[in-house]
């Protein structure tokens, strides 16, 4: 499966996204991973701490990030609605950990993680700067490393 995420591209056997302790989770976290879970041909699994949404197919995941993009631009254009002086904007963080042999420190083949930060900028231009950022620790995706043969 071909993974393009904003230009950058990886071959991999498939994603995960998953939703951590969901009773901890921000309602944004939640409409992202409710998004997700009507996308046709995802597996979803649930446990009772962790959601989890498989996708292995390259359609799969391009309306994937197409919904995730929704709920986000959803979510911007609410503080505009809402009246305030607030700029919202997201990126994604990508992170990995490998060591010298491929795995990562839980000994499985080496992946590709992807989180959600969100800043929030208030205020006008004469107001000194008012900005947070806020990770969604609680939503995760992992681009699976490919198996060895």
């Amino acid at each position: 499966m071909r993974v393009e995420l904003f230009g950058l591209v990886m071959d991999a056997p498939g994603v995960t996204f998953y939703l951590w302790s969901p009773w901890r989770c921000s309602a944004l976290e939640h409409r992202l991973f409710d998004a997700l879970k009507a996308i046709p041909g995802a597996r979803h699994e649930q446990e009772p701490d962790e959601h989890r949404l498989h996708i292995t197919d390259v359609k799969s995941w391009r309306t994937a990030i197409q919904h995730m993009n929704r709920v986000l631009k959803g979510w911007q254009e609410e503080a505009s609605d809402s009246g305030k002086e607030e700029r919202r904007s997201w990126r994604w963080l990508l992170e990995a950990d490998v060591d010298a042999n491929g795995y990562d420190m839980h000994g499985d083949k080496a992946c590709f993680w992807a989180y959600l930060r969100l800043s929030l900028d208030r205020g006008g231009p004469s107001d000194p700067e008012k900005g947070e950022d806020i990770d969604l620790n609680g939503l995760g995706l992992c681009v699976l490393g490919t198996p060895e043969a």
